[in-house]
């Protein structure tokens, strides 16, 4: 999943692009109104974590703005401001949630997790297909009731795929949704991954459950089918 943070407080937006990085998610950050608008205008996130008291444009601003160009984006406010009023206003303008300031990190993790999820239209904390599962909290992947050591890149290529079973998934968007912007988009880190990841699923299952579709992207199949290379 990719984050954008727009937090003007350098500390805490540093210490939460950390914590977060740590859950799995690729995160990118900013520190004003008018940069946050531009990435989230020009990049897919799943998910913009957004402060109200910000530089160049107000964080109402950039919601009401964003708003009008992306209905589906989820948007977590992340504010100083208590009062009720801020709450409606936030939420009216389109805001999915509303957590103030401060916070503990547990219950920001935890909101993001369930606006993740809903993003997707899932509601359960694990994920399956076939005999392979993902736990969204733990960050724990099994494959044929054997836990699975996986690194935070293949992990979070094992979630979206779970996500996203029944439909093909192009190397595109996987590169979106799992990369920062630090990635050239050029680059063959998802096929790298992918093939890393279908290694240790093959080599726990006995068969490749990763299907690649030639010229259209990736899928994970239910039962023993012979994935293409």
């Amino acid at each position: 999943m990719r984050l954008l943070i727009v937090e003007d407080e350098q500390d805490l937006g540093r210490t939460m692009a950390q914590v977060l990085r740590s859950d799995g998610y690729e995160v990118d950050a900013c520190g004003d109104g008018g940069t946050a608008l531009e990435l989230a205008t020009v990049e897919s996130y799943d998910l913009i974590l957004l402060d109200l008291n910000l530089p160049v444009m107000d964080g109402m601003e950039v919601l009401r703005r964003l708003r009008m160009e992306n209905a589906e984006v989820k948007i977590l406010i992340l504010s100083a401001r208590t009062e009720l009023q801020d709450k409606v206003d936030g939420l009216d303008f389109g805001a999915n949630d509303y957590l103030t300031k401060p916070f503990h990190f547990a219950e920001l993790e935890a909101r993001i997790r369930s606006l993740t999820r809903r993003r997707f239209v899932q509601e359960d904390t694990v994920l399956s297909c076939g005999g392979i599962s993902f736990d969204t909290v733990s960050r724990t992947a099994t494959a044929g009731g054997r836990v699975l050591d996986l690194p935070r890149k293949e992990a979070g290529l094992l979630e979206y795929l779970l996500l996203h079973q029944g439909r093909v998934v192009s190397a595109e968007e996987l590169m979106e949704h799992l990369w920062d912007g630090s990635v050239n988009s050029f680059s063959n880190a998802v096929r790298v991954h992918i093939s890393a990841l279908r290694k240790k699923l093959r080599s726990v299952l006995g068969y490749d459950p990763i299907q690649n579709k030639v010229g259209q992207g990736y899928t994970l199949a239910v039962g023993k089918e012979d994935g293409s290379r």
